[in-house]
């Protein structure tokens, strides 16, 4: 296991980070998605009795990955909120002091959960090219003409199921889907959920902040084996 394992992309390296990020050093670009602050607000709304301290980590963790990478900008592939509910008067403000925390200017790609939401100094753009990458908040069609690129992308919150039937761990992960040249991010967030992926794509499992590659697929011809 490592704190950060390679990704190549046609001569284009990336860095896959156990802190559920990508590291792009070419164009010192550091990459996350789905951060989902403000979720446990939005659930207090609804009466569920969520504590509202996991901004804080998720808040913390970011920083200190834009310092240990030092990036000339972070991108957010959307759903750095969950929802306007949750978008309070502190947590605006907060968010209107990420770019100076990090020390870089702060990128968000629209999400889902950025509909009908106002966020102070920070545009929302939609889905865009940069280099020999396509990101994007959730899975979506390559651009004409855009057959070299890869897609990077959120939403889908992947989890992986490791062990056995009496002991099984759900584990946050990056998928490849070679056919579809995407690659997607887990969740960031500290309140966020995950579901499922496939298990004949190519997965790397993020655990304690460490990353390791997992059950490569099948080679071509051989059904997809799912495990569990």
């Amino acid at each position: 296991m490592s704190e950060h394992l390679p990704f190549h992309w046609r001569g284009h390296r990336l860095e896959l980070l156990g802190a559920k990020a990508v590291w792009d050093p070419a164009q010192r670009l550091l990459l996350v998605a789905d951060l989902h602050l403000g979720k446990a607000e939005s659930f207090q709304a609804h009466g569920v009795p969520l504590p509202s301290d996991g901004d804080a980590a998720t808040f913390n963790a970011l920083i200190a990955l834009a310092h240990r990478w030092q990036p000339d900008e972070v991108l957010v592939l959307g759903d750095l909120i969950h929802g306007r509910l949750g978008l309070t008067g502190e947590l605006r403000q907060k968010i209107q002091a990420l770019p100076e925390l990090l020390d870089c200017p702060l990128t968000l790609i629209a999400g889902n959960h950025e509909r009908g939401s106002w966020l102070e100094g920070l545009v929302q753009q939609p889905s865009s090219r940069r280099g020999p990458l396509w990101l994007s908040h959730g899975p979506e069609p390559l651009p004409a003409g855009g057959s070299e690129l890869l897609q990077l992308c959120g939403h889908l919150h992947p989890v992986a199921t490791v062990g056995g039937r009496s002991d099984r761990l759900r584990l946050p992960c990056f998928v490849h889907h070679a056919d579809a040249q995407r690659l997607v991010l887990p969740a960031f967030g500290t309140l966020t959920g995950g579901h499922p992926c496939e298990a004949y794509h190519q997965r790397w499992l993020v655990a304690d902040g460490s990353i390791v590659a997992w059950l490569k697929p099948p080679p071509p011809g051989r059904a997809p084996h799912h495990r569990g």
